[in-house]
């Protein structure tokens, strides 16, 4: 798949949104790429999942898939069934990342991250962290899609598609400013 073509697939099925946004990182955008849209579809996940990993390169590998709920299961998922490797996952307990169910990571093993969407990278920071803290080593971070700025994790970072979505402070959101309606469409604040 070409790039174009990744991101008409997006654009089809509703994915790439326009509005006011509360993005899980904090800050606002007028745009957000609901990749629930697109995992929604099974053979455009694996087809996507494949695509991640073709993209891959040569001698990058990994033991076990982990993700951050709930954004990542899927695509994380789908990235462990195409590299044929064990898939864990973490999510949050009391407003931290853990790692529940028995999913652990072994002393040395070398983990690939996966998530959806990487804004600042927040969520993928936080389960570096647990892999780090388990003894496992993170030898690359995937995602779907690559939203642009500054990332908050200093791993090898491998997005399927990068875009260059804008998103700013709250405190200096215009669209704010404009009493413009905000959505918080991402998992973090789920109940």
């Amino acid at each position: 798949m070409t790039n174009d073509e990744i991101l008409a697939a997006f654009k089809d099925c509703g994915a790439l949104q326009h509005g006011h946004f509360q993005l899980t990182s904090g800050r606002h955008s007028d745009s957000y790429m609901q990749c629930a849209r697109v995992l929604e579809s099974p053979s455009l996940t694996m087809r996507l999942a494949r695509e991640l990993v073709a993209r891959l390169p040569q001698g990058v590998q990994a033991d076990v898939v982990a993700s951050p709920a709930v954004g990542g299961i899927l695509i994380g998922f789908a990235m462990a069934e195409v590299l044929d490797l064990p898939f864990i996952f973490s999510e949050r307990k009391e407003g931290a990342m853990i790692f529940r169910r028995g999913f652990h990571v072994e002393p040395n093993a070398r983990v690939f991250v996966v998530e959806d969407v990487v804004t600042t990278g927040g969520s993928v920071g936080e389960v570096i962290s647990l892999v780090e803290q388990a003894g496992g080593v993170v030898t690359g971070v995937l995602s779907l899609v690559d939203r642009g700025g500054d990332k908050k994790f200093d791993k090898p970072f491998y997005p399927l598609l990068a875009l260059d979505i804008a998103s700013w402070a709250p405190e200096d959101c215009a669209l704010c400013q404009q009493g413009q309606a905000l959505t918080s469409p991402g998992s973090r604040r789920l109940a």
